[in-house]
């Protein structure tokens, strides 16, 4: 069935949430001439950075399946590699469209460790390679010594020894606050619908809070993540992400530093940005981020990249990140009815393979074609 053909029946559409699937899934029907609905608590389209809204925007947007493999199982890389090409091919379309893109680029990633700390990282390096190798990727950690990690990145070293970097080929960034707005701005003919939070989700309807109608729809797509209780056994665990203004840094890709204790990331964004987050801590707090959390988090990017030094500290963000028992994602469909949820801490490295693989379960997007339309 071709795309042309799934488009001409027009189904209306109803999305609960307004997060990084919500948004994504709108787009893309959008994109097809389908009538879409979105209904969402925030106040608008913009992010609040007050721990309250969309997960997606507490995010620094690194698409690293490879380096994934630490915890998650192949197939979730897998569909990371399928997502990365994705967002790839999304930021094409728009640049052809003169639509402004999100920053994007896929220069590979690192993973550094100082030198008391080798033993363990040995041992990260020592899953991902023989994941890999198993699934026959060609993308393999690719140790660098101290004359190519100068390089490619002149700025990382350690006080502590000589810093010890592994090249992750194939992986990228992409600027997640962008993106969310992209795919706000460039969604034709989508309903909105702000300060309206869902509390109803049911097979073609859902309702909002305090309003005892029911909205009818040919589908409903239910993307609240942590909103989805009590009808999705989800839990919320807490992100924490540092922004900073660095003129000078250089920085050219994502860093993870590989610790005993922290798994800290450190990430760089246009406008001479560097953000510094921690990838899962198990709290439901939505509070501001404790002083304790932002200097350890600080100190280990500085003990790697010392040029953060007289770096100026822009914004100490926190959010809650949808998590299901098993830190897996999950598609559910019935009639009438999608839910999606459980993205954890990869969101944006799986949410265009999960929002394909829903709408082709339910056709509305056929199963050859990709998450851009051919006319886009």
């Amino acid at each position: 069935m071709s795309c042309e053909t799934l488009s001409a029946s027009r189904p209306r559409i109803g999305i609960a949430g307004a997060g990084l699937l919500g948004r994504l899934l709108a787009w893309t029907l959008a994109q097809r001439g389908h009538a879409v609905s979105v209904f969402d608590p925030a106040p608008g389209p913009a992010p609040g950075f007050d721990g309250q809204g969309a997960a997606g925007f507490t995010a620094a947007g690194m698409l690293s399946p490879l380096a994934e493999l630490e915890t998650a199982e192949l197939d979730l890389a897998a569909r990371g590699w399928d997502s990365l090409a994705q967002w790839e091919a999304l930021c094409d379309g728009w640049t052809q469209r003169r639509v402004l893109p999100p920053h994007f680029a896929r220069r590979g990633s690192l993973m550094v460790a100082h030198r008391p700390d080798l033993g363990a990282a040995h041992r990260v390096l020592n899953r991902l390679a023989s994941l890999a190798q198993a699934a026959a990727w060609p993308q393999q950690p690719q140790w660098l010594d101290t004359t190519a990690l100068r390089d490619v990145e002149p700025g990382l070293h350690s006080s502590l020894g000589p810093l010890h970097a592994w090249m992750l080929p194939g992986e990228g960034q992409i600027d997640a606050v962008q993106a969310m707005q992209t795919l706000h701005t460039d969604a034709p003919g989508v309903q909105w619908h702000w300060q309206a939070p869902v509390d109803t989700v049911k097979p073609g309807a859902l309702a909002v809070k305090g309003d005892a109608k029911l909205h009818g729809f040919d589908w409903v797509f239910d993307t609240r993540g942590v909103g989805a209780r009590p009808e999705v056994p989800v839990r919320g665990v807490r992100g924490e992400l540092v922004w900073l203004h660095a003129p000078g840094v250089g920085l050219q890709r994502p860093v993870r530093l590989l610790h005993p204790r922290h798994r800290v990331y450190i990430v760089p964004r246009p406008g001479d940005l560097v953000l510094v987050g921690a990838s899962e801590l198990e709290s439901e707090d939505r509070s501001p981020m404790s002083l304790r959390s932002a200097v350890e988090l600080m100190a280990a990017a500085h003990s790697v990249l010392p040029a953060l030094a007289e770096a100026r500290i822009v914004r100490l963000d926190t959010n809650l990140r949808p998590a299901l028992p098993d830190n897996r994602p999950e598609i559910h469909t019935e009639a009438g009815l999608v839910r999606l949820n459980g993205l954890y801490r990869h969101g944006w490295l799986l949410a265009p393979s999960l929002a394909h693989e829903a709408l082709r379960r339910v056709q509305l997007i056929s199963d050859t074609s990709s998450l851009i339309p051919t006319h886009a």
